[in-house]
C-alpha cells in the first residue's frame, strides 16, 4: 500500500496515510508519544501558574506597586501569544518535531535567566521571553497528538496527557508553599521554583528528541516516503502483536500544498475560525482568571500569604482530578455538550467560591471549581485540535491559542480592578457571563468532531 500525495482536486486515493492511522489499535508507540507530550504540558501547566501563585510573594520581595505586578502577570501570556502564532507557523512549515525543540529550548533558558531577576524589570522580560517558546506548547501537543492518534481513541489520549500535564498546577502550588518560607543554599525559595521549571524543560527536551515526525505532516508535505516507512512500521508492530487492523476508509487524500494563515479565513472555514477565536478568548477568562488571581482572591478574604499559599495548593488539587474525570467520556459525548455542561458547573462552583465565608468552604469550592474546570480544559484541547486540516493545522490552532494568550494577558488589567473595587462576588459575576456566551457560541454555531477523521 504505497502512498502518494494527492493536491486539491485529485480523485480519492484507496488508502490515505490518515486512513491508515485511524484504523490502527492504541500500540505501545502511542502510549509513549502521549507520556512525553503529557510532561511537556505538566510543566506548561507548571509555567502558566506559577506568577499567579508567587504573585503576593514577588509583591512583597520586590517592593511591586499595583503596575508592576500586573505586567509580571501579563508579561509571560503576551510572549506566548507571540509564540503561539510564530511557531505554529514552524509547525506547519517544518515539521512538529522540530518546533517542539524551538519551543522548549527558548522556554528553559529564559526561565533560569528568571530565577536570577535583580528587578522587576528584569524578571517581566525574562516572563515575556519564556513566554515565547511556552506559548506554542499546548497548540502543537494537541496538533501532534490530533496528527498521530486514531480517531476513535482520540479524546481519551489527549485528555490522558492533560492529565499528566494538569499535575503541574498542584505541584506549583506545593512546591510554592514548601519553598517560599525558606532560602535553600541562601537564594529565595521563590527563585528556586524558576530553577524547577527551567531543569524540567531541559529534561523534556531531550526526550523530545527521540520523537517521530507526524506522518500526516509528512504526507502533505511531499515526503511521502518517510510517511510510509512510519505507518509501516506501526502496522507491522500491530501485526506483529496478533492486533486486528479493520480495513482503512476510503477518503479523500489530503491536499500538499502550502496554506497561509488567511486560508482559515476563507470559505468553509470562516465560521469555524470565528468560533473558535472567540471560544478561546472566553475559556480563558473562566480558567486562568482562576488560576491566575486565586491567590489574590485568597488574600482579598484576610488571609495572609502562607495560609493564602496553602489553600491556593488544595484548591489546585482539582485540576488533575477534572481531567482525569473527563477521561470515560470524552469519546463518548459530544465535545460541545461536555463543554456546555462543565461551563455551567464551573459558574457554580466559581460563586461559591467567592461567597465562601470559612477556610474549609474557600478550599471545598476551589477544588470543585478547578475539578470542573479541568473537566472543560480537556475536552477544549480535544475539541481545538480536531477542526482544521493537517496542512494548516498548527498554524490555525496556534493562532487561535496565540488569543487565549493575548486574552490572558489583558486578564491582570480587566480582572485584578474589579476584584480590588467591588469583590470576590463581583469578579465571579464577569467570569460566569463569559461562560455562559462560550457555552452558547459552542452550542448553537460549533461544529461537531467527535470520533470524526481530522484530515
Amino acid at each position: 500500500m504505497s502512498q502518494t500525495t494527492a493536491a486539491a482536486g485529485d480523485v480519492t486515493a484507496p488508502a490515505t496515510i490518515g486512513a491508515r492511522l485511524d484504523r490502527l489499535p492504541i500500540l505501545p508507540l502511542h502510549r509513549r508519544l502521549t507520556a512525553v507530550i503529557g510532561v511537556g504540558l505538566f510543566f506548561d501547566t507548571f509555567e502558566n501558574n506559577l506568577s499567579g501563585t508567587l504573585g503576593k510573594v514577588l509583591q512583597s520581595d520586590f517592593g511591586f506597586g499595583a503596575t508592576s505586578l500586573k505586567l509580571v502577570l501579563a508579561s509571560g501570556f503576551l510572549g506566548q501569544f507571540l509564540g503561539s502564532l510564530t511557531l505554529g507557523r514552524i509547525a506547519d512549515r517544518f515539521g512538529r518535531r522540530r518546533a517542539f525543540l524551538v519551543n522548549l529550548a527558548l522556554y528553559s533558558a529564559f526561565s533560569l535567566l528568571g530565577a536570577l531577576a535583580p528587578n522587576a524589570a528584569w524578571l517581566i522580560g525574562t516572563r515575556f521571553l519564556a513566554g515565547l517558546g511556552i506559548g506554542a506548547e499546548q497548540a502543537l501537543s494537541d496538533c501532534y497528538l490530533a496528527d498521530v492518534l486514531p480517531a476513535g481513541r482520540r479524546g481519551r489520549f489527549i485528555s490522558g496527557a492533560y492529565t499528566l500535564a494538569f499535575c503541574g498546577v498542584p505541584a506549583v502550588g506545593f512546591a510554592a508553599l514548601w519553598l517560599v518560607p525558606r532560602t535553600p543554599l541562601g537564594v529565595a525559595g521563590w527563585r528556586w521554583l524558576f530553577v524547577l521549571g527551567a531543569v524540567g524543560s531541559a529534561v523534556v527536551w531531550v526526550l523530545r528528541r527521540g520523537l517521530i515526525e507526524s506522518p500526516r505532516w509528512l504526507a502533505v508535505n511531499g515526503r511521502a516516503a518517510e510517511a510510509e516507512s512510519l505507518v509501516s512500521g506501526m502496522e507491522a508492530e500491530a501485526a506483529g502483536r496478533g492486533l486486528l487492523l479493520t480495513p482503512p476508509e476510503t477518503r479523500p487524500e489530503p491536499p500538499a500544498h502550502a496554506s497561509t494563515l488567511r486560508d482559515i479565513l476563507g470559505p468553509g472555514l470562516r465560521r469555524r475560525t470565528l468560533v473558535l477565536w472567540l471560544f478561546s478568548v472566553l475559556s480563558v477568562v473562566g480558567y486562568y482568571g482562576f488560576g491566575t488571581l486565586a491567590p489574590q482572591i485568597v488574600a482579598a478574604k484576610g488571609y495572609g500569604i502562607v495560609a493564602g499559599l496553602g489553600f491556593t495548593a488544595l484548591s489546585f488539587l482539582g485540576y488533575p482530578v477534572g481531567s482525569a474525570l473527563a477521561l470515560p467520556v470524552v469519546d463518548r459525548v459530544e465535545r460541545r455538550t461536555l463543554i456546555a455542561l462543565s461551563s455551567a458547573a464551573m459558574v457554580v462552583a466559581g460563586l461559591g467560591f467567592a461567597c465562601a465565608g470559612s477556610a474549609a468552604l474557600v478550599v471545598v469550592c476551589g477544588f470543585a471549581y478547578t475539578l470542573c474546570s479541568n473537566v472543560f480544559s480537556s475536552v477544549s484541547h480535544v475539541y481545538l485540535s480536531e477542526q482544521y486540516p493537517t496542512v494548516i493545522r498548527a498554524t490555525a490552532a496556534g493562532a487561535a491559542y496565540s488569543l487565549s494568550k493575548l486574552s490572558a494577558g489583558a486578564l491582570p488589567f480587566a480582572l485584578l480592578p474589579v476584584l480590588d473595587a467591588h469583590g470576590p462576588g463581583a469578579l465571579f459575576g464577569v467570569i460566569a457571563a463569559a461562560m455562559a456566551v462560550l457555552a452558547l457560541t459552542v452550542l448553537t454555531l460549533g461544529e461537531r468532531t467527535t470520533g470524526r477523521p481530522v484530515d
